[in-house]
């Protein structure tokens, strides 16, 4: 998955729900493999500094499915010394709720830390675990970051006026037929239409706003009701149709009609061509279907649940390929772009579709339009660092 918008596909997967797309949702999907360990070598933000040997002899190489982890001096670790590690914290205790093998026993540590200064967070992470540098088993350019987020959309509960694209939940005949019916197909087919009567969760304005929704797999929806009330519920990921993904914005710049294919380059050739927007969403033939979640009145929701089955944390949680870091590891992520310069702790709670290599991450920037903007624009280089348990 791209994380320019419509590049490529990526949806937050839940609890339960998931086996289809990721597997099940285990902490590790292979047992790693100790190879010899490589000598400290400086760090890699400044070539010429000393090894830090105040940690004693590296450990080895850990190789994992899709990936090398290479023991590293944390003198190597850039911004660790300078991060909040407080903002990581709380997507560390989500992680706990769910512990990967090999994290359980340390887990009341992390949460007795959790109001502990930085500095004593910082101590301890020096002290209980080892940083590794994430290589690809096989040479390769640099790793690559993207961004993902929560939209925020208005609905109503039925059809007006104004408010006449549909959501749906998962239809009852769904596994009749593998693949279903594509977007174009469900949209002007009479069997399709039929399978999807009663299935209608919520109405949207605008059939973009649905192929966001659609792409980023979940969203917050101030839904008004039959009755003019209004709430706010979370439509979250449920199943799809089956049908691969295709990037409109591939096909626009294969077509010669853009240049920009970030999400603010497509939406101006929308709105420069209103009557080719069906043209151009039926170019991508699969969708997502929605359940449905109450959130709590009055409150600040949560993140939606990632592929590790636990809320994510806005900055702080990142969507990886498993086969190269398995779900509730944190991760040291650095990267350098024109959108954001990133030297942090995060979490590895979620995966993609589209996520795939050893240093390959998508960054949860949030809900709302503002990290809708930020996760639009993001496709830079990118460096991870795990941190295990020594």
């Amino acid at each position: 998955m791209n994380k320019f918008p419509f590049w490529g596909y990526r949806q937050t997967v839940f609890s339960g729900l998931i086996a289809a797309i990721v597997g099940s949702l285990v902490a590790c999907s292979v047992s790693p493999v100790l190879d010899e360990p490589e000598p400290a070598r400086p760090s890699a933000t400044n070539a010429n500094a000393s090894p830090d040997l105040s940690q004693g002899p590296l450990p080895p190489v850990i190789t994992q499915a899709k990936s090398r982890w290479v023991p590293v001096p944390w003198s190597d670790l850039p911004g660790l010394d300078t991060d909040a590690l407080h903002e990581a914290w709380p997507a560390w205790l989500q992680s706990c709720t769910r512990p990967a093998a090999g994290w359980a026993a340390l887990c009341p540590e992390i949460r007795q830390l959790a109001s502990a200064s930085a500095s004593i967070q910082r101590q301890w992470i020096r002290q209980k675990l080892q940083a590794y540098r994430v290589e690809s088993p096989t040479p390769a350019g640099n790793g690559l970051l993207t961004a993902y987020y929560e939209p925020v959309l208005n609905a109503q509960r039925q059809a007006r006026a104004g408010f006449n694209v549909p959501l749906y939940g998962l239809p009852n005949q769904l596994n009749a037929r593998k693949p279903w019916y594509t977007r174009q197909e469900m949209e002007t087919l009479p069997a399709a239409r039929a399978a999807l009567r009663g299935k209608e969760l919520v109405y949207l304005a605008d059939p973009v706003d649905a192929m966001v929704l659609h792409i980023q797999g979940s969203g917050l929806i101030n839904v008004t009701e039959a009755d003019g009330r209004q709430r706010l519920v979370r439509l979250a990921f449920a199943g799809t149709n089956d049908q691969p993904y295709k990037s409109i914005g591939r096909w626009l710049l294969d077509q010669q009609l853009i240049r920009d294919a970030s999400w603010p380059g497509i939406k101006a050739w929308i709105d420069r061509n209103p009557s080719r927007v069906n043209e151009l969403l039926w170019q991508n033939p699969r969708v997502v279907f929605f359940k449905e979640e109450a959130l709590t009145v009055g409150t600040v929701p949560p993140g939606p649940k990632g592929a590790q089955g636990v809320p994510l944390t806005a900055g702080r949680s990142i969507a990886v390929d498993r086969g190269s870091i398995p779900y509730g590891t944190p991760v040291w992520l650095k990267s350098e772009g024109p959108q954001t310069n990133l030297d942090r702790l995060v979490l590895a709670q979620d995966t993609g579709t589209a996520i795939v290599g050893a240093v390959r991450a998508d960054y949860y920037a949030g809900s709302g339009a503002e990290a809708g903007e930020l996760a639009g624009r993001v496709k830079q280089p990118l460096q991870l660092w795990a941190l295990w348990p020594r």
